[in-house]
């Protein structure tokens, strides 16, 4: 790690009162501790956003029907083309109808949304959601 800086920031007054709601709402222990996270994130989705070819971590969530035609064939026919990504895959049947996927992923990030286009777009899925994120050590890397 490197090291610690402090710096000043001016910020109006209602705007701090609701961060600081914020974040006590969120447990951080300190201001800096939640602005860390926040200047993170910017970095992460900056670098996700203009930097389609670098590696990621990442998670798709799918909420499918359990009884659609060939949809569990045509999703595995997916995965098994982009299994090099796939690190695990968890299904949960979370009603009669409705079963839950969560298939934990890592790769380069253009291969990873290729892959969750392919299962987001298939007739059958009702909702998903793909959340990307980066290994620690690309965070600050120039």
């Amino acid at each position: 790690m490197s090291d610690l800086v402090r710096f000043g920031v001016s910020i109006d007054q209602d705007l701090l009162e609701n961060y600081d709601r914020l974040i006590a709402e969120r447990g951080y222990a300190t201001r800096s501790e939640a602005l860390r996270d926040l200047i993170r994130e910017a970095l992460i989705e900056q670098k996700i956003e203009t930097q389609t070819n670098i590696e990621a971590l990442g998670s798709l969530t799918l909420v499918y029907d359990h009884h659609a035609r060939n949809l569990a064939q045509e999703m595995g026919e997916i995965q098994h083309l982009f299994h090099e990504n796939i690190l695990s895959v968890m299904h949960l049947h979370v009603s009669h109808d409705d079963c839950l996927e969560i298939i934990a992923l890592r790769g380069i990030v253009a291969e990873i949304v290729e892959l969750s286009n392919a299962l987001l777009s298939l007739k059958g899925i009702k909702n998903g959601k793909l959340f990307l994120t980066l290994p620690s050590s690309v965070i600050t890397e120039k």
